[in-house]
């Protein structure tokens, strides 16, 4: 395949792909907490945010790796 066929190809794959490999939750230690948007409670429209150690979110079922990408916020070491 020539280099003009390649880079677009490329490109194209890499705009498509639905996670990209670097999207994923900080490392941090037993003690990090990590911020994620929660769906609001019934009544409400205003969106929570939660922070929990990763074990906490385990408990709760939620794959941090996973979901990091999309309703992460941020970290508190």
């Amino acid at each position: 395949m020539t280099l003009r066929k390649l880079v677009p190809a490329i490109a194209i794959t890499a705009a498509l792909s639905p996670l990209p490999i670097w999207a994923q939750a900080p490392a941090g230690t037993a003690d990090t907490r990590y911020c994620m948007r929660v769906e609001p409670l019934t009544g409400s429209r205003i969106e929570a945010i939660r922070c929990w150690t990763r074990a906490q979110w385990e408990a709760q079922g939620v794959d941090i790796d996973r979901d990091w990408p999309e309703e992460g916020v941020r970290t508190i070491a």
